[in-house]
């Protein structure tokens, strides 16, 4: 398979997935809007809950060739939370349904966030950013140095 129709293929993999992850994180904002939360309220719910079923699905199904950092994903995922209020409330303000603005930001974030999964937190393939390696602690230590 060429690096293209490999990169194709993790896309198609990553919005299948994504439909699903979607469905799950809007219906948990939803549901918690229903029952009369705040909007910021139910977005930063679904967007905690939402985390954690995505670190599963996406791992599993997408990136299932590539290490995941956990600490990279949390971190992604904290700055896509920021990204995606900032959205929030800018499509809160241009359409009048919090259920819209939800969807609408939700979209834009969710294309931010395939770009950084892909280059940051699930480190294969030659866009990968390397994870940082641990020092190596040379034992060729001149023991002649410590009398």
């Amino acid at each position: 398979m060429t690096p293209l129709s490999s990169s194709g293929l993790r896309v198609w993999r990553y919005y299948k997935v994504g439909v699903i992850n979607t469905l799950f994180g809007y219906g948990v904002y939803a549901l918690l809007l229903s029952i009369g939360l705040n909007m910021y309220a139910a977005q930063i719910i679904g967007h905690i809950i939402g985390v954690v079923f995505n670190y599963f699905t996406y791992s599993r199904h997408v990136f299932q060739d590539a290490v995941a950092s956990k600490l990279r994903f949390i971190i992604s995922y904290i700055l896509n939370y920021a990204v995606g209020l900032v959205f929030l409330a800018i499509c809160a303000i241009i359409l009048p349904s919090p259920y819209l603005a939800g969807l609408l930001a939700l979209v834009i974030t969710s294309i931010i966030n395939f770009l950084v999964l892909r280059r940051y937190v699930f480190a294969s393939g030659p866009h990968a950013v390397p994870l940082p390696r641990p020092a190596v602690v040379s034992e060729n230590i001149d023991h002649a140095s410590f009398r």
